[in-house]
């Protein structure tokens, strides 16, 4: 059975996830330095959209096929839409962007869950997805 997980849980999936996503985006960049002569790469707006992307689809691939990223599958979590199917790209570009959103406003989209009478985040009621704790 699927249940609406607490914000905790959530943040220590997102926790999990970001681990790996570092990780990731390190190995993009390690691909691209040579094109850059082994030299930082410092306020290049070309490379900050690279970065964006390779973590879009890191996060989309994941939500797509299956519905869980490592983090989400350790703490037992999956993303679904609200009548809880698959998720496909469009619904992960919304989730994705909405929730650089609810992150940039000082994590308020976040907490917005503790307060909201489904317990969702700004950025699961935007794409109509939602993140469900399977027993």
């Amino acid at each position: 059975m699927l249940h609406t997980p607490n914000l905790l849980r959530r943040f220590a999936a997102i926790f999990y996830d970001l681990l790996l996503l570092l990780s990731v985006l390190f190995m993009a960049t390690a691909l691209i330095l040579p094109f850059n002569a082994g030299q930082a790469f410092t306020s290049n707006p070309f490379y900050l959209l690279y970065l964006f992307i390779v973590s879009f689809v890191f996060y989309g691939w994941f939500w797509t096929h299956g519905g869980q990223t490592l983090g989400l599958r350790a703490w037992k979590l999956q993303v679904l839409t609200i009548d809880k199917k698959a998720i496909t790209w469009s619904h992960a570009m919304m989730r994705f962007s909405s929730a650089i959103v609810s992150l940039s406003a000082l994590g308020f989209g976040f907490l917005w869950a503790l307060i909201s009478k489904n317990k969702r985040c700004w950025h699961d009621t935007f794409s109509k997805t939602d993140i469900f704790y399977k027993n």
